[in-house]
C-alpha cells in the first residue's frame, strides 16, 4: 500500500510519517525541500521568486516520485510519503499567475501522468493560528518571515482541494487541532486504526474513540 500524508506547512506531516513507519513496517519517502536554492528568497519576496521556486519544486518532486516511488513499492513493503505530487499545483495557483501559471499547469499535467497514485491520502489539517505556532516552534530560518495571510491562503486552498473536490483515491481527513500524536500514544494509535479501517488492513478495530 502507498500512503501519502498531506497538509499545510507546519501541520506535522513528516513527524507523522516517521511515527507510523514502525507500525506499518513501511518504507518512508520524505520530501527534500531544503535543497531549493530559491526558497529563502521566496519567503522574502514571493512575487519576484515564485516562478523559479515553483519550477524547481515541480521538477525536484517529479524526479523523486518518478524514481523512488516505483522502486520502493517493488520491495513488497508499504510506503508512507510525507507529500503528494498534487500539492505542487496548490502552491502554484497561489504564488503564480498569467502565462507563467498556464505554462506551469501544462507541465504539471504532463508529468503527473507518470507518477504513481497513492492508495490513500491522509489529510492532516489545523487552524491557521495553530500552524503559525508550530512553524514558530520549529524555527527554520527561511520560515521566520512567513506571513500569516500566506498560511491562511494555503489552508483555504488545501481544504478546497482535499475536502471539497472529488478524487479517485480515498482521502482520510484528520483534524490535528484536537489531538497530539507526538506526545499521546493513544492519538497515534487512533490515526493508525483509521488508516487500517480505510484500507482494510488488519489488525484494526471497528471503532476506536479518542
Amino acid at each position: 500500500m502507498f500512503i501519502a500524508i498531506e497538509g499545510v506547512i507546519g501541520v506535522g506531516k513528516t513527524t507523522l510519517a516517521r511515527l507510523l513507519q514502525p507500525s506499518f513496517d513501511a518504507n518512508v519517502l520524505l520530501e527534500v525541500f531544503e535543497e531549493n536554492p530559491f526558497l529563502s528568497n521566496f519567503y522574502g519576496d514571493r512575487a519576484l521568486y515564485a516562478f523559479q521556486t515553483q519550477m524547481f519544486f515541480l521538477l525536484s518532486r517529479y524526479r523523486q516520485q518518478n524514481i523512488a516511488v516505483p522502486h520502493l513499492l517493488q520491495s513488497g513493503k508499504h510506503l508512507i510519503s510525507d507529500y503528494t505530487f498534487a500539492k505542487d499545483s496548490l502552491f502554484a495557483r497561489i504564488n503564480m499567475k498569467g502565462d507563467e501559471l498556464d505554462m506551469y499547469y501544462k507541465l504539471h499535467e504532463a508529468l503527473a501522468e507518470k507518477i504513481p497514485v497513492p492508495d490513500l491520502i491522509v489529510y492532516l489539517r489545523a487552524e491557521t493560528l495553530t500552524l503559525m505556532q508550530r512553524i514558530a516552534m520549529r524555527d527554520r530560518p527561511y520560515e521566520r518571515t512567513m506571513e500569516q495571510n500566506y498560511i491562511q491562503e494555503l489552508n483555504e486552498a488545501y481544504d478546497d482541494f482535499f475536502i471539497n473536490q472529488k478524487h479517485s483515491m480515498p482521502i482520510l481527513t484528520v483534524d490535528s487541532n484536537s489531538i497530539d500524536f507526538v506526545r499521546n500514544p493513544n492519538d497515534l494509535e487512533w490515526i493508525e486504526n483509521r488508516i487500517r479501517q480505510t484500507l482494510l488492513l488488519p489488525p484494526y478495530q471497528p471503532e476506536l474513540p479518542l
